[in-house]
């Protein structure tokens, strides 16, 4: 009896996922351009903060490149320019970040089987605007081709408009006046990420309790207030969640 010629290997679903896909990458990128002005005017923002808070033009390059988070920067200008201790630095720069680590979790499955290094790229490039852009688009975790190209669709552009922001804050920190109102420009730039972001009751709630442990703890030393702010804030939207899927168990 002759032996069946076997089937051929089916394709592997990682190969699918990471191949470059280019109608997924301009797909991406026309989905993350109305959010690279308001990146940009954040950046530029940051930018001037760090000049105006004593560091160096060097110095200010090195952190736009290396931390890119400006939330954690902002956070954490106020205690470098108040000589804070260091823990103190980097546990409200950790505080302010956790937030990463839960978009990391949602996001390993989809690229799990990625090598090292292209999940180091991408992780470093991530932004809150491009995980959630990208998680509206793939809600599951089933592979599908040009995952990889819509991700960085959304993430190089938006990586390269808070670069650019940030990078002309630094140069023209010491030039830029004052009532161009850059201030008002940087509120008005963060809400416009904040807002799509709060979505749901446990981030609403979440938003007004860390709203208003900061104003409560507006006097503290070293901006402890704004790290009390975040880590409550969170605890707060976390109970949320909780005691929400509870009462939907029943």
């Amino acid at each position: 009896m002759n032996e069946a010629t076997p089937a051929p290997a089916a394709a592997s679903p990682l190969v699918d996922v990471a191949l470059h896909d280019e109608a997924a990458w301009r797909e991406g990128l026309r989905t993350g351009i109305p959010t690279l002005f308001g990146i940009g005017a954040w950046g530029l923002v940051v930018g001037v903060a760090m000049v105006k808070s004593g560091l160096t033009v060097p110095q200010a390059l090195g952190m736009t490149l290396m931390v890119f988070a400006g939330s954690a920067q902002l956070a954490s200008l106020p205690l470098i320019a108040a000589g804070a201790p260091i823990w103190v630095i980097f546990l409200t720069a950790f505080a302010v970040n956790l937030r990463f680590v839960i978009f990391s979790v949602i996001l390993a499955p989809h690229f799990a089987g990625l090598p090292w290094r292209q999940r180091f790229v991408l992780g470093y490039c991530s932004g809150d605007m491009t995980a959630a852009l990208f998680l509206q688009k793939y809600p599951t975790e089933t592979p599908v081709r040009g995952k990889v190209s819509y991700l960085k669709g959304l993430m190089y552009p938006n990586w390269a408009a808070w670069q650019i922001g940030s990078i002309a804050g630094v140069l023209l920190g010491s030039t830029v006046p004052a009532e161009w109102g850059l201030g008002f420009a940087g509120t008005l730039a963060i809400i416009c990420i904040m807002v799509p972001l709060t979505a749901n009751r446990p981030a609403v709630c979440g938003v007004i309790v860390a709203g208003a442990v900061a104003v409560a703890g507006a006097g503290l030393p070293y901006k402890l207030g704004l790290l009390a702010a975040v880590i409550v804030g969170m605890l707060s939207a976390m109970a949320v969640e909780e005691l929400t899927e509870r009462l939907k168990r029943g």
